[in-house]
């Protein structure tokens, strides 16, 4: 006989709030790598360069300590110790014992960083939390003169609270040190990996020229020293050598450009400085940084340096006559052998995740490529023989990537069918490259037709609502115009989940469902979703199926401190709150914004719908997965959401799960 379980107490008391820096110790892995300690260290070692970026440190010293704790100290201008005005407590322990509290937030005009890495507020709050012991020395100049102040943490918390005394004479007269003991308990190996932690500091002495950067291991007493005095330059020079035996092209393309106060759409000291060199053969050299963040998976700043330096390359092909009869440059074809290092400033930098591997912010792409196209382009024209080899290296890639493209058009079948006339084709017959948008309306078809990049982008407007293809039979599908129309676009017949269906004539590699953001065009995906599930899941199955998200709303937010005035998008209301509650944050009065509803997609001119909803660099495309369920489980939900004798079933199942913002399938 079974034992009854206990009924579970779900009372008031069930429910824990997490104080202080509790949320970091329960789930270290959403504020940090757990591999190592590396990135809680490089949290304390991102404040010192962030001084040093602000013009107030010369020498970043970082000590690897016998007993394996790590010290960082700098000659920057300490991190401020008084008590804070609101919270009346010493703000140095604010800093490290609060999540989003810092010096960072503060973007306007005199503000302590003006660029810094980021607005997440919870570096080195989260190096504390995940550290057995944390001590932190200030030196600090004050009007009745240097004052020597210390403080010890354990766990996070306070153990020895802040003493303050009179700096020696002939000492340190500014700066601080802070030494952290990593909890082995919140990570899968203690220790640092060296080439990682050399490879951070050297990057670092890169990024801010005429700083020193040492390394010393205590254990066995050897020191190394990072200073550059070509910076971006001598940095790429000294790492091609190591990783390629190929010699540059072209000399380096290098340059630096920041906005002044008068620059259209782009905050004062916004900008770039970069340094470019495209080599033949062996092996390529990528890094990229933002308010000197390395971020390893790039981003958006990355994409406009690419499409700057495509832009440009491709003026100077054109101007001089250069390309052959049938041959198309890619943005892809000028990149493909390109070495870089890009070192972007961007004011209210939005990264992906709290580890900033990857910058997100829409606005880095035009940031980037206007500042980096026009130099390129000037260059090249005053050095026509150097304009001419790199014309030369660009358009062999291109012929190669055609050449390869023609021998995947070989295997095809034969047969062509008739496309439909409502679709707007593109031009590349690259399937890896295309995407095609399945439009919900002919006006929204419209402006996706002219904001599109025609060269991969095609678009099918459809009208009105798909049919519900559930239970529709495969041999009946083609009766419905909207169905056959999706069908002979995507080059794909119609199968089952246990077929083994013939993709070979699969004419996109992205098959985009792009409708608008209510509730019928919620009903439009779920319907167009139907369809791919039931007659094309193989699709699914191999990721071409995804769903465009275009914005709800646009904020028009008024100019404050560095920042101009800017537009900002939301997805849903519950971004337009956060947008909403960061305005405030940063001192805009309420009412001072604007709030736009787009209604449908036909609202959205051409420019609003590339940049937000279809260019590849600034979008969001959600892909379409099964997710953790397989197929049985996954017809039998759509079987009773989508059959027409499941009435009853479906009441069910919205009043049980209706208060769900979203639900697996």
């Amino acid at each position: 006989m079974a034992t009854k379980k206990p009924a579970s107490d779900y009372s008031e008391s069930s429910i824990r709030v997490l104080k202080g820096l509790e949320p970091v110790k329960q789930r270290p892995g959403m504020y940090t790598r757990t591999e190592n300690p590396l990135h809680i260290i490089q949290e304390v070692i991102d404040n010192a360069s962030d001084e040093a970026l602000g013009g107030h440190c010369t020498h970043i010293a970082v000590t690897q300590n016998v007993d394996g704790s790590i010290t960082v100290e700098d000659n920057g201008r300490g991190i401020p110790v008084g008590l804070h005005p609101e919270e009346g407590v010493p703000t140095v322990e604010i800093v490290f014992t609060r999540l989003h509290a810092g010096g960072k937030f503060d973007k306007g005009s005199g503000g302590a960083y003006a660029f810094s890495g980021g607005l997440h507020g919870v570096g080195v709050s989260v190096t504390n939390a995940l550290s057995s012991r944390l001590e932190i020395t200030v030196w600090r100049k004050e009007s009745d003169g240097n004052g020597l102040h210390h403080m010890v943490f354990a766990d996070g918390d306070v153990i020895e609270p802040l003493t303050s005394r009179p700096a020696p004479r002939d000492g340190k007269k500014s700066g601080t040190r802070v030494t952290a003991w990593p909890n082995a308990r919140y990570f899968d190996s203690p220790n640092i990996s060296q080439p990682e932690l050399q490879r951070l500091l050297r990057s670092k002495a890169v990024l801010l020229p005429g700083v020193t950067v040492t390394l010393t291991n205590a254990k066995t007493g050897d020191t190394q020293t990072w200073l550059y005095a070509e910076g971006l330059r001598g940095y790429l020079t000294e790492s091609l050598a190591q990783v390629s035996n190929g010699e540059t092209l072209i000399p380096l393309f290098e340059g630096a450009q920041y906005a002044s106060g008068e620059s259209d759409g782009f905050a004062e000291g916004e900008g770039a400085a970069w340094v470019v060199a495209w080599t033949e053969e062996g092996a390529i050299v990528r890094e990229s940084y933002v308010n000197l963040i390395p971020t390893s998976n790039g981003g958006t700043h990355e994409s406009g340096l690419r499409e700057g330096l495509f832009g440009a390359v491709k003026n100077f092909v054109e101007m001089h006559s250069l390309l052959p009869k049938g041959v198309k440059l890619l943005p892809e074809d000028v990149f493909a052998r390109a070495s870089f290092v890009l070192s972007a400033k961007v004011l209210d930098p939005q990264f992906q995740g709290q580890i900033k591997e990857r910058l997100n912010s829409r606005d880095a792409v035009k940031l980037v490529s206007t500042y980096t196209k026009p130099p390129l382009e000037l260059w090249l024209n005053q050095h026509v023989d150097y304009g001419k080899k790199l014309a030369e290296l660009v358009i062999k890639q291109a012929q190669s990537r055609q050449r390869s493209l023609q021998k995947v058009e070989k295997k095809k079948s034969s047969g062509v069918a008739v496309l439909p006339g409502k679709l707007t084709d593109c031009e590349s017959s690259d399937i890896t490259r295309n995407e095609l948008f399945l439009v919900e309306g002919d006006s929204a078809g419209g402006s996706a037709k002219m904001g599109r990049d025609k060269e991969f982008q095609a678009i099918l407007p459809l009208r009105g609502k798909v049919l519900n293809s559930w239970e529709t039979d495969r041999d009946r599908l083609f009766a419905n115009n909207e169905i056959h129309d999706i069908a002979v676009a995507i080059g794909v017949d119609p199968h089952s989940a246990g077929d083994t269906p013939d993709l070979s004539g699969l004419r996109y590699g992205k098959v985009c469902i792009l409708s608008d953001a209510d509730v019928d065009g919620s009903h439009i995906q779920v319907l167009l979703l139907t369809l791919f599930f039931k007659h094309f899941p193989a699709l699914i199955k191999k990721g071409h199926i995804c769903i465009a998200r275009p914005p709800l709303y646009r904020v028009d937010a008024p100019a404050r401190g560095k920042k101009p005035i800017q537009k900002i998008y939301a997805l849903d209301d519950g971004e337009l709150v956060a947008i909403e509650d960061k305005l405030r944050k940063e001192g805009v009065k309420q009412g001072a914004w604007a709030i736009s509803r787009f209604k449908g997609l036909g609202e959205m001119n051409a420019e609003q719908l590339w940049e937000t909803t279809m260019n590849p660099d600034t979008r969001r495309l959600l892909p379409v997965t099964l997710g953790a369920v397989d197929h049985i489980d996954s017809s039998a939900r759509f079987n009773m959401l989508m059959g027409k004798g499941e009435a009853a079933g479906r009441r069910a199942w919205i009043e049980e799960h209706g208060n769900e913002a979203e639900a697996d399938i």
